[in-house]
């Protein structure tokens, strides 16, 4: 079994800036894609940044130039370093993993999720 653990999540203004981490922890042979995921009242749960175990990225449009996706393999944990925030980016944020079990297989994680509200 594997846990992702969230943290970071909290009320700030528009303009603003918060990072979110995500740690897995458990049964891990190896990460594959990391991903954040957002999901807002009433509407389905949408991608916001992915990362692969090689350091490649992806962004949604909406977020491109605003929100940077990292991790740190040693660490089994990714981060998203969220900038010029704005109202519409409240949601509660969802961290996601695509991890190599040592049993054998390849599963999909999600973590608790974490809210973000950003005031006007």
């Amino acid at each position: 079994q594997v846990q992702l653990v969230e943290s970071g999540g909290g009320l700030v203004q528009a303009g603003g800036s918060l990072r979110l981490s995500c740690a897995a922890s458990g049964k891990i042979s190896s990460i594959n894609a990391m991903a954040w995921y957002r999901q807002a009242p009433g509407k389905q749960r949408d991608l916001v940044a992915t990362i692969t175990s090689g350091g490649s990225t992806n962004y949604a449009d909406s977020v491109k130039g605003r929100f940077t996706i990292s991790r740190d393999n040693a660490k089994d944990t990714v981060y998203l370093q969220m900038n010029s925030l704005k109202p519409e980016d409240t949601a509660v944020y969802y961290c996601n993993a695509v991890v190599r079990s040592p049993l054998p297989g390849v599963y999909n994680y999600w973590g608790q999720g974490t809210q973000v509200t950003v005031s006007s």
